[in-house]
């Protein structure tokens, strides 16, 4: 059976998953929804009680009953590179082809239902709350006088996006900024403002959830540190990532968050303070790894090959002599 890995062209992360594949000699396909109509072609025939779909790419035939896995690790809007793109095109193609696929018994990595629901930042942080993570005093408001209230209650503050990157093209990374002393928040009236206590962290820790595998890496804050660079993406520190061994209730309350989730990957980011507590700030459902694993040496796109790669469903007979995969 075969692993489908729906992403861009251009995909570093998931090149160092796709050469373990090989070289446990396990199919894989890699297409990106961009391309359907040009490059990408689907099919699927619903007739007497069964269905057949079959997806084609570079060359490559793989029916969708075959599939034992799918990773939706980056992939591009459905028909965007199409000879004649337009919004009707791709929400035709989308609903083709993950309407397909949805009706497989493949596994997800993750499911597109719980990958989308799974972005949205203030869902995120319920959930931290509900599975045992401890989430730094959070607002999200339009209201200027409820953002003054909230920095009287906490005066060191961070402001950083609800919904993630900037959707420009290519998408542009909003970082994470500390709030100036005196700052009045009318400005919050224009749209929602996700602003939050600052944790003077000493540390900040990737954690890269594979199925039941915890992954922990640990990256220490410079002494001479500049406390207004609050975002790891770009402050300028030297220091490597290490790996760090997860403290059992974290490890606990992280596979709770993924249970509830539905997911079966997720990158956590924490912010380490000096009592040792991890504060929980986000979890990516489909978070870049490579950077980690580079400095850890940890094995975390074999761990994601490992877990697209375990036996898909067995088929199951049907009524009316067809064949289906039994969850």
């Amino acid at each position: 059976m075969t692993v489908l890995i729906l992403t861009s062209e251009e995909d570093v992360t998931a090149d160092l998953v796709v050469v373990h594949l090989n070289a446990s000699a396990t199919p894989v396909v890699r297409l990106d929804p961009a391309d359907l109509t040009g490059g990408v072609a689907l099919s699927g025939e619903y007739a007497r009680g069964a269905f057949r779909g079959h997806l084609s790419a570079s060359g490559r035939l793989v029916s969708i009953d075959g599939l034992r896995s799918v990773w939706v690790r980056r992939p591009g809007v459905p028909a965007a590179r199409a000879a004649v793109p337009s919004s009707w095109l791709t929400e035709e193609a989308s609903q083709a082809l993950y309407g397909m696929l949805r009706g497989s018994d493949a596994r997800w990595m993750n499911h597109p239902d719980a990958a989308r629901r799974a972005r949205h930042k203030p869902w995120q942080l319920r959930l931290a709350q509900r599975s045992g993570l401890p989430v730094p005093a959070t607002l999200i408001t339009t209201f200027p006088q409820a953002a003054r209230e909230f920095a009287e209650r906490y005066p060191d503050l961070v402001v950083k996006p609800v919904s993630g990157a900037h959707p420009q093209d290519p998408p542009r990374a909003v970082p994470t900024s500390r709030v100036a002393p005196g700052t009045d928040f009318s400005a919050v009236a224009y749209g929602p403002t996700l602003l939050q206590r600052r944790v003077a962290k000493r540390a900040d820790i990737r954690l890269t959830a594979v199925g039941d595998r915890l992954l922990a890496a640990r990256k220490a804050t410079a002494e001479d540190a500049d406390p207004d660079d609050v975002d790891v993406r770009f402050a300028v520190n030297p220091a490597p990532w290490r790996p760090t061994d997860v403290p059992r209730r974290v490890a606990e309350a992280v596979q709770a968050y993924l249970r509830d989730a539905e997911l079966a990957y997720g990158a956590f980011d924490f912010a380490e303070d000096a009592d040792g507590t991890w504060w929980f700030l986000e979890c990516n459902q489909s978070g870049q790894f490579g950077f980690v694993e580079m400095d850890t040496g940890q094995p975390i796109a074999w761990s994601v090959a490992q877990w697209l790669a375990r036996p898909g469903p067995k088929p199951r007979a049907r009524t009316d002599g067809a064949n289906t995969a039994a969850r």
